[in-house]
């Protein structure tokens, strides 16, 4: 072969790679998520949801265990502070959203009607009547763990507002949240094994609501308690089975879960170790995890979906903040958000009585 046929075909080959590269880095930038935003529109958006229902008694749904018929009542009377929203933990969640919200966005749309509602709902007699329904015979395992670790959620987010009604509520849920605490300590021993579905019970992610409000309310005994829970259940996990999610009606995902409760619990160095041995394949640049699809949001389970989408993400991007190496995951998480935020308000109450709690969870961790 001469000379100048080598360098043609040298000349061509760079040629093709040249666009072959061109080609990828395009892709690449066509597949780069755009990043969700939650500002006051948003916000606006998000609020009105658990406002127009914090009130609204009925439907409901009140997941009871009757003891005798002295126990029968309608929920506004069995549940004072958190008897809207279809049933107790929604509506707890529901009040967390709005003090979440009213925090970073004063000037939000009907915000005195907000506080005025969060003021009624969160009084002294409301919330003794609460804690008097979870000391009744029957009800101790009553909202365990998933309403437990909004109170605790709902009880942090007072506390770090700064702003009188905040320390006015604080104060009127304490004896609430002292219990839930509590309960969390006596609990925590007695259970054997994890549960790892991707619903209410899920036990990493109970778990991880009432690490945050231990760690900020700085409640020694609550972290001591989770911390050996999280190395008697999760420690030595490894090749947690991704590829198996989601279940039909999840919206937690049982191992993003636990990654996420377990970078909390330890040491960066050593979560950095142990998630390389638990979900190793996070650790690829190319990795790939499609947002759960929904098959019809007038279906109260199937529209868990959307739910596991934004729970997907708020672990993806702590996984990325406290691992900067795992950077990559921050896309996926925008691409779960951008799939399922333009479908949670309409007149589909399966899913506004909750999703909207579970969209602002992700956004506000959405790196700054």
């Amino acid at each position: 072969m001469t000379k100048t046929k080598l360098l043609f075909i040298f000349i061509i080959t760079l040629l093709f790679n040249a666009c072959k590269g061109d080609k990828t880095k395009k892709e690449t930038v066509q597949n780069t998520a755009p990043i969700p935003v939650l500002n006051l529109e948003e916000a606006n958006r998000l609020a009105s949801l658990p406002l127009e229902c914090m009130q609204i008694e009925f439907p409901n749904k009140l997941n009871q265990t009757l003891q005798d018929s002295s126990q029968l009542a309608a929920p506004k009377k069995l549940h004072p502070a958190f008897y809207g929203c279809f049933d107790w933990h929604s509506s707890v969640h529901g009040h967390w959203s709005l003090v979440s919200l009213l925090k970073q966005f004063p000037s939000l749309n009907h915000s005195e009607i907000i506080r005025k509602k969060l003021k009624e709902n969160i009084s002294k007699e409301n919330i003794e009547a609460e804690l008097a329904y979870f000391k009744m015979k029957g009800n101790t395992s009553f909202e365990r763990t998933y309403g437990w670790a909004w109170i605790l959620k709902l009880a942090e987010e007072l506390h770090t507002w700064d702003d009188p009604l905040g320390k006015e509520l604080e104060k009127n849920l304490a004896p609430l949240t002292n219990y839930i605490a509590t309960s969390y300590i006596e609990f925590l021993p007695k259970l054997n094994y994890p549960i790892r579905v991707g619903e209410h019970t899920n036990t990493a992610f109970g778990l991880s609501l009432a690490w945050d409000y231990a760690s900020t309310l700085q409640n020694n005994e609550l972290q001591t308690s989770i911390a050996e829970t999280v190395n008697r259940f999760y420690k030595s996990n490894t090749n947690c089975p991704l590829s198996w999610e989601p279940s039909g009606f999840d919206f937690l995902s049982p191992c993003l879960e636990e990654a996420n409760l377990v970078r909390k619990v330890y040491a960066k160095e050593d979560f950095k170790v142990w998630l390389n041995n638990f979900l190793p394949q996070l650790t690829h640049s190319d990795f790939e995890l499609a947002p759960g699809k929904v098959g019809d949001r007038e279906d109260g389970k199937l529209v868990h979906l959307d739910g596991l989408n934004f729970s997907r993400a708020w672990c993806l991007y702590g996984i990325a903040q406290t691992l900067p190496e795992y950077n990559h995951l921050k896309n996926i998480a925008n691409q779960h958000i951008n799939y399922s935020l333009p479908n949670i308000v309409d007149n589909n109450y399966s899913g506004t009585h909750w999703l909207g709690t579970f969209a602002l969870y992700s956004l506000n961790h959405v790196p700054k």
